[in-house]
């Protein structure tokens, strides 16, 4: 997760540019993205708008460049945190694919719709009851009788939950940016963390992260915001990711102002009671056996959801098909990092398990600079920000 203060303290130090070079700047970047993202294809589709979900109106967007091409589900993370912005950075996708993002309830544009006070329950249950109705929703909008699930970040929780107990309407299963629960058990991130702080002689902030321990289920809600602030701001990658990849979409996306930002940073802000709902999970507990092709594509060098804990549930996963990827020289957000890479993924594993082809169960692969996938041996440590 990335902690709204965080988020927007980025945004200060940007807007504090010189006014009229920023709005030229952003003005380029919107016109050339709004180019970018016009669908002219004869089979292309291109809508969004309210659906009526869990009782709510909720904002869903579909988009690709021939309606017959797979059909991919996002759920996106934060908590709170709609991937809308990113879709210039995704245009290549909707090349092969039909993507569907959709604004869960406290993000985005549903939670713009009716604020606060209009969304409801904010609870993982009620997600996961959302994400079917949209589901079922677009099974029935496009024709389709399974749809790939695409699980980012937060977004995962959700998506382990919907894969392991409905695989009749997913035709496979993609994490990315995957967080795995252990009952509050695991304290990988959060070593890292105290790593990362003493390596940098970060008195201040080691103090204040050890103070808090590692037990987030003891954590107050801004406890919660102050370690996702120091886990962001302790790496380099990481927060180079936050500014270019995350704060620079939300400021040049075509179809989103001014306001949209803070109201991104109002619905992170409100939609964090769902992180400690989400630490008493243990996904081992909840289920390994998979009956679906399950593939998970991760950043080498993610801080927020590390390497090591997503790769053990993976070893213990059964599933038809299932493969691990590293995605080199990115951390968490690693899709909209090197969308390229991500989309060959999907191409090169993802694609052939939808077909029928051959593929190989288990396998491990890294993603590098150039691009270019090939198999390893082993899963690589995770990298040092660079």
């Amino acid at each position: 997760m990335v902690d709204a203060t965080l988020l927007a303290a980025s945004a200060s130090a940007v807007l504090a540019a010189p006014a009229a070079a920023l709005a030229g700047y952003r003005g380029l970047r919107r016109a050339a993205h709004a180019r970018r993202l016009r669908i002219t294809t004869p089979r292309g589709i291109d809508e969004a708008g309210f659906v009526r979900i869990g009782g709510i109106d909720q904002w869903i967007s579909v988009r690709g460049d021939d309606l017959s091409n797979s059909v991919i589900l996002e759920l996106h993370g934060g908590p709170g945190a709609t991937n809308l912005p990113y879709a210039a950075r995704t245009r290549a996708w909707e090349r092969h694919f039909t993507l569907v993002r959709w604004d869960m309830r406290g993000a985005g544009k549903t939670f713009e719709r009716s604020g606060p006070e209009g969304q409801g329950e904010l609870t993982l249950e009620r997600l996961e009851s959302d994400a079917l109705e949209v589901t079922r929703h677009i099974r029935g909008r496009l024709g389709v009788d399974r749809v790939v699930l695409l699980a980012m970040s937060f977004g995962s929780v959700i998506g382990l939950r919907l894969a392991r107990r409905h695989p009749e309407l997913y035709s496979a299963y993609v994490g990315t940016d995957q967080n795995i629960n252990a009952g509050g058990h695991d304290r990988t991130a959060y070593d890292g963390l105290l790593d990362r702080l003493t390596a940098a002689g970060r008195r201040k902030e080691l103090a204040a992260a050890t103070a808090m321990g590692p037990d987030r289920a003891a954590w107050a809600t801004e406890q919660w915001s102050q370690y996702n602030k120091l886990t962001v701001g302790s790496d380099p990658l990481t927060l180079d990711t936050v500014k270019k990849v995350v704060l620079g979409s939300l400021l040049t996306s075509p179809r989103h102002g001014l306001g949209d930002l803070r109201t991104h940073m109002r619905a992170m802000a409100f939609s964090e009671r769902l992180g400690p709902q989400s630490v008493a999970l243990d996904e081992w507990a909840e289920g390994v056996d998979f009956r679906l092709p399950f593939f998970v594509f991760q950043g080498a060098g993610d801080v927020i959801t590390p390497v090591g804990p997503v790769r053990r549930f993976f070893d213990e996963v059964t599933a038809p098909v299932k493969e691990f990827a590293l995605i080199e020289d990115a951390s968490h957000f690693a899709a909209f990092r090197h969308p390229d890479r991500f989309l060959d993924l999907l191409l090169t594993k993802v694609r052939p398990a939808l077909t029928g082809a051959p593929a190989t169960a288990g396998t491990v692969t890294a993603v590098g600079t150039a691009g270019a996938v090939g198999a390893v041996g082993a899963v690589a440590p995770a990298s040092a920000a660079a």
